[in-house]
């Protein structure tokens, strides 16, 4: 059974540096670092804002074959 120890680690961080470069591991990084820093203000504010309450809808009314007909015969005049 094959399994990863500290050196095989290590060098597989050293290859992946060489590929892609000081400078692009750095930036990508900083990237995370900044994602995770915006995701947690977010979760933050979600726990200052006041809660919302359910805002209810007007009630509309049911639709009528009368009503219905009505508006047909004010179309075709």
């Amino acid at each position: 059974m094959m399994g990863l120890s500290l050196p095989h680690i290590l060098i597989l961080a050293v290859v992946v540096v060489l590929l892609l470069g000081g400078g692009r591991f750095s930036n990508l990084m900083g990237d995370v670092a900044k994602g995770i820093k915006n995701f947690k203000k977010g979760m933050a504010e979600d726990e200052n804002a006041p809660p919302r309450t359910p805002q209810r809808l007007e009630a509309q009314p049911e639709p009528t074959a009368e009503r219905d007909a009505e508006r047909v015969r004010d179309d075709r005049v």
